[in-house]
């Protein structure tokens, strides 16, 4: 299986594309959220991906930066249904909210006549905590993360027999995802800047961690891999050396830090 991380950035970076990622494997695609806009179209073809491929996609929560991209993906699925040249048929996961806000979003802004292929080619499936399904031929468990600021899932896959990726979102792991997260075989999480510059940056303000927070947290949680994303955009051409530095110095496992379209091989 391999991710790539379409963009890396928090919501108001701007050297970064907002953080969203797609996992492939064997010609098939999961796409996890969408970045604030159309520039998502670009990242899947500079990453090779057929927008027209991804058949599976997972929103995590409604903030503009995760949730807007996927109208401009929904738009060209609703066209190419309307035109008959679209292969199969996509679906969309989200918790029940979420399902209702995008689909009134769509039907506000996109024409009748695309906007009628949401349920008919086009489908938002709902998802509660603990839900299981099987998604792009993958085990998934869906989890509420009981985010404090928007309603938000995070997600547990099995991409081998007792092998587990775990995606916490854009907050902080707790004690609700903690579960989930313990003896996973790669986490993929949040980090807004360094704890050296948490007082520049104030993450806390914003329930987002720091580097040393998400590592701490992922060594006490046995996680073998740890990718760290959602980050802020002012470390330039060092974040990588500064956020490895800092967060190897309290985690023991593979770190990564990875730019906007870099490729990581899960395995």
């Amino acid at each position: 299986m391999k991710l790539t991380m379409l963009g890396t950035g928090a919501a108001l970076a701007l050297k970064y594309y907002n953080t969203c990622f797609l996992l492939e494997e064997d010609g098939r695609y999961l796409l996890v959220d969408g970045g604030g806009g159309n520039e998502l179209l670009k990242r899947l073809k500079s990453a090779g991906a057929d927008w027209a491929d991804i058949k599976d996609i997972f929103v995590t929560h409604k903030h503009i930066d995760h949730m807007l991209g996927i109208i401009w993906l929904i738009r060209l699925i609703c066209n190419a249904l309307k035109k008959g040249n679209y292969r199969g048929e996509a679906r969309i996961y989200d918790h029940e909210e979420l399902c209702a806000l995008i689909k009134n979003i769509a039907c506000a802004l996109l024409q009748e006549k695309e906007s009628r292929f949401i349920g008919n080619g086009l489908y938002l499936i709902p998802v509660a905590d603990g839900d299981k399904k099987t998604v792009f031929g993958r085990k998934i468990t869906f989890f509420d993360i009981h985010s404090s600021k928007a309603k938000q899932f995070g997600f547990s896959l099995e991409y081998a027999p007792g092998k587990k990726l775990v995606c916490c979102g854009d907050e902080p792991c707790n004690a609700f995802c903690a579960p989930h997260v313990l003896n996973a075989d790669w986490l993929l999480h949040e980090a807004f800047c360094l704890f050296s510059q948490a007082d520049i940056f104030k993450p806390y303000e914003k329930n987002h961690s720091t580097v040393k927070d998400a590592c701490e947290a992922a060594e006490k949680l046995n996680v073998k891999n740890l990718v760290l994303y959602h980050t802020e955009d002012r470390s330039g051409g060092k974040r990588k050396e500064l956020y490895l530095k800092e967060g190897s110095a309290c985690y023991g496992g593979g770190l990564y830090i990875p730019e906007d379209l870099e490729s990581i091989e899960i395995i």
